[in-house]
């Protein structure tokens, strides 16, 4: 057995190895991103904005399949076994890059969906309802107040129905003495939680973007190891591994 097949077939179980890897790390990817999403989803509008995350979920499945089919192939010598396993790296690419390409797109939306949504979100707080909640998560969180900054809670009912007070939750970490009144600036978070949000959701976004490229690189030289290993075997014997 030459060295070059001997090569080739370890390749070919290491990529293998490297998509069982994957699927892993892509499971953990788009539960993280899901999960960043559902935390604030009160303000995202654009539920939409979550399918990168459900496309790399759906492809991390198959990555475990595809492991599989591709360990069992080589050490069985099977050429309709390698044939399948190009063609779901095939599948799995343009997958890949489809996400991507959503990614993409949806990165470039955030902004303007917050601006919007959250607005109305902020008008709803009364403290007691789901929209409180989710502010008030949302302020303790990013460690922030109002949309653009504190002063914007001066414009929502909230404001002038608590003798003129923000939220407890735009109070500094950590804080007793902080009761929400504007004279106590220095115990008050007084940046806005729209731009904290917005480059949160893009790193985690941009996160997930880097990741699938990777991976996507990893599916076009396997498809070019596939090739190389398949016609080679058309001139030569294909030998198991373990022969």
């Amino acid at each position: 057995m030459d060295c070059g097949m001997i090569t080739s077939k370890s390749v070919l179980l290491l990529l293998s190895l490297i998509f069982w890897g994957a699927g892993v790390a892509l499971a953990y990817v788009g539960s993280y991103v899901i999960k960043s999403y559902s935390s604030f989803e009160d303000f995202v509008s654009d539920k939409y904005s979550i399918i990168p995350a459900a496309i790399i979920i759906g492809v991390a499945v198959v990555m475990f399949v595809i492991g599989t089919v591709g360990c069992c192939a080589t050490l069985r010598e099977s050429k309709v076994g390698l044939g399948f396993f190009l063609i779901i790296i095939m599948i799995i690419f343009a997958a890949e890059v489809t996400a991507f390409v959503f990614g993409f797109i949806y990165r470039g939306r955030i902004k303007g969906d917050l601006e919007k949504s959250m607005k109305d979100v902020f008008q709803k707080y009364d403290g007691l309802n789901t929209e409180t909640h989710a502010v008030d998560y949302l302020q303790s969180q990013l460690e922030c107040c109002g949309v653009n900054n504190f002063t914007d809670w001066t414009a929502t009912p909230w404001f002038g129905q608590h003798n003129n007070s923000v939220p407890h939750s735009c109070c500094k970490a950590n804080n007793t003495q902080c009761t929400g009144q504007l004279t106590q600036l220095d115990l008050l978070n007084t940046q806005g939680c729209e731009a904290k949000l917005e480059q949160m959701l893009q790193d985690v976004l941009s996160y997930a973007m880097l990741v699938i490229l990777g991976f996507a690189i990893i599916k076009f030289f396997g498809m070019l190891s596939i090739c190389v290993i398949t016609c080679r075997s058309k001139k030569n014997d294909y030998q198991p591994l373990y022969a």
